[in-house]
This record gives structure tokens, sequence and C-alpha cells, in this order.
């Protein structure tokens, strides 16, 4: 290979361990937490600063993760190709640019963004590639519902660094992709159960079995339709994310309930998928309600 493919290919590879379409979803709840703090366009300064220090932060987070995981990831079909197992790059190449990434991160939200935006962005990338990976997910079965405190803070990280402070709004957004993550990340635990057993890692339907998870699936998809109204008893949102969170919701208990019915060994992978673009379009119809005019929203 010439010195150009060769650094071509070690890009991509950096990349990878950045987990982009990860990081992409992240970074839009992110910003949709600035938009919903903000009374008209967000502004620039925090935006630009904030969306890069928290993408950032996440990339880093997901490069520690590849790191901690490479031994699991070698057994796991479907990690077995990720750039460590496969030898595309080697251990001080990760934690490298993990590390430049991590403190990068930090010194563009203390400086350009606010201290406080900094330091709540440390402690999530601190709960997910340490305390996540390293202990709770390997500890317990309920390592996804405690560990995703972490994974659920980007649009609280989004509203301060708007606003420099927390408010009651940011954490309904917070406690809606907290509970989100639970059945979202159970439905690919059921179609990858025999991947976890294989690595020991404890996830619910390797310890307590398909049918049980498929019950806490179920249970959880309850919850987050009832939580999902928050924003709009709040006054946070109005009519059009109301309706929209409810036709999401209805195809989110659909599948939970779909799941229960029927040992479709495809369906849990079909419902993870749906949770991704569930989020997505929750956030949207948040974002949307928040910018349309008053007049347009009465007429919908």
């Amino acid at each position: 290979m010439t010195a150009q493919a060769i650094a071509t290919s070690r890009l991509s590879s950096l990349l990878a361990v950045c987990k982009l379409r990860v990081v992409s979803l992240i970074v839009f709840t992110a910003v949709v937490g600035m938009a919903l703090a903000s009374p008209g366009l967000v502004p620039f300064s925090a935006w630009f600063w904030g969306t890069l220090g928290i993408g950032m932060a996440a990339s880093g987070a997901a490069a520690i993760n590849h790191l901690l995981d490479a031994r699991t990831d070698g057994i796991m079909l479907r990690t077995r190709n990720r750039p460590l197992p496969q030898g595309h790059l080697n251990e001080r190449q990760v934690l490298a640019f993990a590390m430049l990434l991590a403190a990068t991160s930090m010194l563009v939200l203390t400086v350009f963004v606010n201290p406080l935006t900094a330091v709540l962005t440390f402690f999530s990338l601190i709960g997910y590639a340490v305390i996540y990976t390293v202990f709770l997910k390997r500890a317990t079965p309920q390592n996804i519902v405690i560990g995703g405190a972490a994974g659920a803070a980007p649009p609280l990280l989004g509203w301060v660094a708007v606003t420099g402070e927390m408010h009651a709004f940011a954490l309904v957004l917070f406690l809606i992709i907290f509970v989100w993550t639970p059945p979202h990340f159970w439905a690919l635990a059921i179609y990858r159960r025999h991947d976890y057993a294989a690595a020991d890692v404890p996830m619910l339907p390797v310890t307590h079995g398909p049918r049980y998870t498929r019950w806490q699936i179920l249970f959880y998809s309850i919850i987050l339709a009832l939580v999902c109204l928050l924003p709009w008893l709040t006054g946070m949102s109005g009519m059009v994310y109301l309706v929209g969170s409810l036709i999401l919701n209805i195809g989110f208990v659909g599948y939970a309930v779909a799941l229960l019915r029927s040992d479709d060994e495809q369906l849990p992978m079909q419902m993870f998928n749906y949770s991704i673009i569930y989020l997505m379009m929750l956030f949207a119809f948040l974002l949307l309600d928040h910018y349309l005019p008053p007049s347009l929203t009465l007429v919908l």
C-alpha cells in the first residue's frame, strides 16, 4: 500500500471508532436542547462550539469504549469487524486519539461555551466510557438502565450550553432519552443474545431470558409514552409535538406488544431500527413545534 492509502485507511479506522452514526444522533438531540432553550435562533457561538465540543466528547467516549471492549468485540459477530479486533489500529493509537478528542472537547467547552457544560459533559463521558463500559456492563443485567443516564445527557448539555444553567425542561428531555434507552437496547440484545452470552456479558435476555425481556420492553415503552406527554403538559411544547408524539408512541408500544405475541427472530431488530427513527422524529417534532409560528400551530 502507498503512504496515501495507509493514511486514508487509518483515518477511516479512526472515524469508525468514533461511532459517527451514534454521535450524529447525540449531537442532534443536543442541538434540539439548544433550540428549546433559545426564544429565537440559537446563538451561533453556542451552537458551533457547543456541538463541536459535545460531538468530540461523544466521539472520544466511543473510542474509549472500543478500546476497553476490544476483547469482547472480537468474540461477538456484530462487532468482530471493528478496527481493533481486525488489527487496523492498535491500542496505543486508539487511546491517544480518544484522549486528544476528550481533552480538546473539554478545552472547547470550557473556553468557548461555559464551565458547567464542560463539567456535565465530562461526567457524561466518564459515565459511559468508564462506569458503564468497565463496571456496569459486566456487573448487572440492569446495566443499560443505570448506564443510560450518560447517554441521556446530550439535550441537557445543549440546554446548558445556551443558558449556562439547568432547567426543569432540560431534565424532561433527559428523562425521555433515559426511559427510551432500555427498550431500545434490549430489543437489540434479544436479537444478539447469543453473542452476548458467548462474550459473557450479562444482558437481560441472557440472564432472564427473552420472554422476561419482552415484558420489560413493554413496561418501559408504556412509561416512555407517558413521559413523552410531559413536554406538552408542562407547556414546553404544543399540539404539533403532542400529535407527533402520540403517533410515534402508538408505533413504539405496538412493536412492544408485537414482541410479546410473536417469536419472530427479526422483530426485535425491526423494533431496534424503529426506535432510532422514533427518537429522531420525536426530537424533530419538538424542534418543529418550537419554531412554527403560533398562528400556524393553532391552525394545525
